[in-house]
């Protein structure tokens, strides 16, 4: 009967989750390899560059505080200039800076005129800078040339009424200036035969230069031109009337739309004397109106003078 005495033991088992170890190592593990990133990216740029380009990155970021030549003041540039790539210092060297008159090459007339020393070297230095200006000018000239060139090609697309005629209008940039010309082509002439008086096509082709030459400060000329062989019923009015009364219709005609007189230098009349085609003035193409945006600096008022 003693074994219904004896106790019942239950064991209860708490199982616990691990702790969390945390995850700051992945972060030092990324850091460590953008630095390793870095650093081999540093190792392959200093290869890759030059000891030139590593003496310019060297006095970039420390510049020496003396001077590599013994010229100058003494101060951190040493009287040297830096050179155009910001880099590398240049100094002047001191024959370079010696006066002409004092040690002239030549006692001879006209001698000193080929150094840079002395009152010549102003001379030169003016020369120089007329030159840099006629280059600059001829540049602004350029682009002005080629902005209304492609203005007025753009003008003429602008009109639909123009469209068949659109071979018969010419605009090129050539060393006497910007030549626009109006042709006659077989079948689509600009002027009636014999009239002054351009077509209507032809007649809002010229109306839509008149803007755009305006914009521009050089002078303008304008010729007429008439084909070979053409017969004329007054014996008082040929070719050289009919050439000079279209090229002074266009001029009104453009004043109209904008051009002002003092802009046009010539109205002329050339007849057949300058055709298109020189092997073949009987061409319909010879018949044309010409004007010519002059490559030339415009006038200076007589108020303007030295």
């Amino acid at each position: 009967m003693a074994q219904y005495d004896q106790p019942i033991i239950i064991k209860k088992v708490k199982k616990a989750a691990h702790a969390h170890h945390g995850g700051a190592w992945k972060i030092a593990y990324a850091d460590f390899v953008t630095a390793m990133m870095a650093f081999f990216l540093l190792l392959w740029l200093i290869s890759m560059t030059t000891p030139e380009q590593k003496e310019g990155l060297a006095d970039y970021f420390a510049p020496p505080n003396v001077a590599p030549t013994t010229s100058g003041s003494g101060g951190m540039l040493g009287g040297t200039a830096m050179d155009s790539s910001g880099a590398k210092m240049a100094g002047s060297s001191l024959e370079s800076r010696q006066d002409g008159a004092v040690t002239p090459a030549s006692m001879t007339a006209g001698a000193e005129a080929k150094g840079t020393g002395g009152n010549d070297g102003e001379t030169g230095t003016t020369q120089s800078d007329s030159g840099v200006a006629e280059q600059e000018f001829k540049a602004v000239r350029d682009q002005a040339f080629h902005s209304a060139a492609a203005s007025i090609r753009q003008a003429w697309q602008a009109l639909p009424d123009i469209t068949e005629i659109s071979d018969n209008l010419l605009v090129e940039e050539t060393e006497e200036g910007l030549d626009i010309q109006i042709i006659d082509q077989e079948g689509t002439p600009m002027f009636p035969e014999g009239s002054k008086y351009p077509t209507e096509q032809a007649r809002q082709a010229i109306a839509a230069l008149g803007p755009i030459l305006q914009k521009l400060s050089n002078q303008i000329t304008i010729s007429g031109h008439t084909a070979a062989g053409t017969n004329y019923a007054n014996p008082r009015y040929g070719s050289w009337e009919l050439s000079s009364d279209r090229a002074n219709v266009v001029r009104a005609l453009l004043g109209e739309f904008g051009l002002s007189d003092d802009r046009v230098s010539a109205v002329v009349g050339r007849s057949s004397a300058d055709p298109f085609f020189p092997n073949d003035p009987y061409q319909a193409a010879n018949e044309r109106i010409k004007i010519v945006v002059l490559n030339e600096a415009p006038p200076v008022p007589a108020d303007m003078g030295l």
